[in-house]
């Protein structure tokens, strides 16, 4: 039976990709904890994060030479779509638990701390002189707490980094209305462009940490406020370097020619991803930020 007809059920052959993967993975994971222990150096660390990269540059030429051969058919088609669905909801589903993380310590934890839900037991002899006033930037005995002096304003850098990203959410748009025309050239330009617009976020997300840790003492440590900021923002700023990353891939495929209007599901799949990271930004910028 032909393995590129669409009545064929198509079996992946054999692959040692996993393997590796596995030996790098397992090495990371074990390197970070004994290197947080003090047991190890950080070498082992960074050899898995090699063994990672080595992998996902193996598997991934593999899987792009197999489609460039004409090797899958709508089936595995639709298992990509399937399985990159899926990927981006748990990815939803992980943001939401720090989202819900925040809204809980706003909504109830710190309320409670000032007396809140008919019990003022707290209030009355923990902390009677506690102010249940979000962000927490004074707190009784502050001198044993580590607490920020401001708030990081919304209209700053973190506006401009909204337009920013707001912008590539056009600009890959852009992108693919070009693919679908076949113009090849604006597709490689507007992908150019998401790219820079994306590692620019990510360049300015690090002026921003410089500003929070050095002038306003907000950092990881800095309590709730400081916690919940650094774990929203950090986990999506990994993100949106991983995005753009995969986005410079994509351009350099398109550049070679990779992509028709009839087979481009790797650029669907980034963009599907890029356009998940803009709008966990746009509840960000509302949620941390402004409100």
């Amino acid at each position: 039976m032909s393995s590129t007809s669409n009545q064929d059920y198509y079996v992946p052959h054999g692959t040692h990709w996993p393997i590796i993967g596995s030996v790098g993975l397992s090495l990371t994971v074990v390197g970070a904890a004994n290197f947080l222990h003090g047991t190890w150096s950080a070498t082992p660390i960074f050899v898995g994060i090699a063994i990672l990269i080595f992998m996902m540059y193996g598997w991934f030429g593999t899987v792009v030479k197999e489609s460039l051969a004409g090797t899958y058919n709508a089936q595995v088609d639709m298992s990509f779509r399937w399985g990159m669905g899926w990927f981006i909801f748990s990815e939803v589903m992980f943001f939401a638990a720090f989202f819900g993380a925040l809204f809980y310590a706003r909504m109830y934890s710190v309320p409670w701390l000032d007396g809140a839900s008919n019990n003022d037991a707290t209030a009355q002899y923990l902390w009677p002189d506690f102010e249940a006033a979000w962000p927490l930037l004074t707190l009784p005995l502050a001198d044993k707490f580590e607490v920020a002096k401001a708030t990081m304003s919304a209209w700053g850098l973190p506006f401009i980094n909204t337009v920013i990203l707001l912008t590539s959410g056009l600009t890959v748009t852009l992108a693919h209305w070009a693919l679908k025309r076949r113009d090849n050239v604006w597709l490689v330009y507007w992908l150019f462009a998401t790219v820079a617009l994306g590692f620019g976020f990510v360049i300015l997300q690090g002026i921003e940490y410089a500003h929070a840790y050095q002038d306003l003492n907000l950092r990881l440590d800095s309590g709730i406020y400081g916690s919940t900021f650094f774990m929203l923002t950090g986990f999506h700023g990994f993100h949106v370097t991983m995005g753009a990353t995969m986005l410079l891939i994509i351009m350099i495929r398109a550049a070679k020619g990779h992509f028709s209007p009839e087979n481009h599901f790797a650029f669907e799949a980034v963009a599907w991803y890029w356009h998940f990271v803009d709008v966990v930004w746009l509840g960000l910028f509302i949620f941390v930020y402004w409100l």
